[in-house]
């Protein structure tokens, strides 16, 4: 058989598809809450202080082959709080900062999320703290570490917006307004979507 090069340039197009149209694309959609991480920063004093939270639950609906059609939904439980010490992590509950006996979960649902190119993305969702639910959005960085997804980013949010730290807390003098939250959350793949 004798190949042109129109039959050649049709061979070479047809490997090209076959190799570059995956059968499976991988979905991420279960929370790996123990690799994951929520961690802040903030400023007493004008001193940097840094805690996090251990304890958060959610559910990851995102593939990398269609971005603008992921959802995610995270709850943070706010008595898991490492503040840097038992005396803060009891002063934080209080019903001038967290008020975790009336309200113990911060919860976070995504609306929209905008690709911004090379694994680059702008996560918009509601906010709900302290029973307040405000707009906010987030820059975050999606890679894949084996069979997981790994996102991660960070932004700033003002305490004040949800009445975290009222009374003599509320200076900002002594406590700053910006909290600077960080968060890496790795989802793993339970299943394959044609």
């Amino acid at each position: 058989m004798k190949l042109t090069s129109n039959k050649i340039g049709l061979l070479i197009a047809a490997i090209a598809a076959v190799t570059v149209i995956p059968a499976h694309a991988t979905e991420f959609n279960q929370l790996v809450a123990a690799k994951s991480a929520v961690s802040f920063i903030f400023k007493q004093m004008n001193v940097p202080v840094t805690g996090s939270f251990k304890r958060y639950t959610g559910q990851i609906d995102f593939d990398p082959a269609n971005p603008t059609l992921a959802k995610a939904s995270i709850d943070i439980a706010l008595d898991s709080i490492d503040a840097g010490s038992e005396e803060a992590n009891d002063a934080v509950a209080d019903k001038l900062w967290f008020n975790t006996k009336v309200y113990p979960v911060a919860h976070f649902v995504s609306t929209s999320v905008k690709p911004l190119g090379n694994n680059h993305f702008e996560i918009a969702g509601k906010m709900t703290i302290k029973g307040k639910t405000l707009a906010t959005s987030t820059p975050a960085t999606f890679h894949q570490e084996g069979s997981n997804g790994v996102f991660e980013g960070s932004f700033i949010l003002k305490r004040a917006d949800y009445a975290i730290g009222e009374g003599m807390w509320a200076d900002f003098g002594t406590v700053a307004n910006e909290v600077q939250i960080r968060f890496k959350l790795v989802a793993t793949a339970t299943g394959k979507k044609q």
